[in-house]
């Protein structure tokens, strides 16, 4: 596997502590980009000192940091640089392992898949790294989307590898907290191939900006929900390059 062809983005909100640990557990890739989400620590600097990329979102949001990563990405591209073959989504807080990324990306390299998703919910936890309201929630929205779009998914775990064309064709745009679920549905709904590989998961250092409090876990439950209702009602007709190659060939 040629991780050359690899660009990892990390979206990041004062995450100062934790994201020298991801970037040191990465393996050699060919672009790391941190996304800076208004951090108002030293977020954007210690990921500079570790030769990552930093594009700064102020506008807040896990799926705003996740579009300023991608929307770089593609400038970069269009400037002349060479277009990678898979882009990894890494969280910044250090609850995933990094080192894990070959799992994530070698399916897409064989050709077997086109979106790899890390389950947490299949893989090893360590005690609490996962509060039950996680759980809980994760359990409800994979069986939203199953039963909606026909989707087996274990988990909304935000460690996920997917293919450069196929990530852009799916046209993500939410700016919050259904990024991930967004991916998920939009995947199934276009046919991507898709797999899940059992991960690792800690507890990540310092405190959760969702599961840590009430408001962001009421929040993101919400926000989780309302996508699976928009595209499941709403926005039933998700059409873009993937869906017309698979349906013609």
């Amino acid at each position: 596997m040629d991780f050359e062809r690899v660009t990892v983005i990390v979206p990041a909100f004062n995450e100062q502590e934790a994201l020298p640990r991801v970037l040191r557990d990465l393996p050699p890739v060919g672009r790391v980009i941190v996304a800076n989400n208004a951090s108002t620590d030293r977020t954007a600097e210690v990921a500079a000192e570790a030769g990552a990329l930093v594009v700064d979102e102020s506008r807040r949001g896990y799926g705003s940091a996740c579009l300023a990563g991608v929307g770089e990405l593609r400038r970069l591209v269009e400037e002349g640089a060479p277009a990678p073959e898979i882009v990894v989504f890494l969280d910044a807080d250090y609850s995933d392992h990094p080192d894990q990324l070959p799992e994530l990306v070698a399916p897409i390299f064989e050709d077997r898949a086109d979106l790899v998703l890390g389950s947490r919910i299949l893989g090893e936890r360590e005690a609490g790294a996962m509060p039950a309201q996680s759980i809980y929630g994760n359990k409800l929205a994979c069986g939203l989307m199953q039963l909606l779009f026909g989707a087996n998914y274990s988990d909304l775990g935000p460690f996920r590898a997917i293919a450069y064309p196929q990530l852009l064709s799916l046209e993500m745009s939410d700016t919050n907290f259904g990024w991930t679920v967004e991916m998920q549905i939009k995947a199934a709904k276009t046919n991507l191939r898709t797999l899940e590989i059992p991960v690792r998961y800690r507890r990540r250092i310092g405190v959760s900006k969702i599961s840590g409090t009430i408001r962001g876990t009421f929040s993101a439950g919400w926000k989780i929900l309302y996508t699976i209702a928009k595209y499941g009602f709403w926005c039933r007709d998700v059409t873009n390059g993937v869906q017309e190659r698979h349906d013609g060939g």
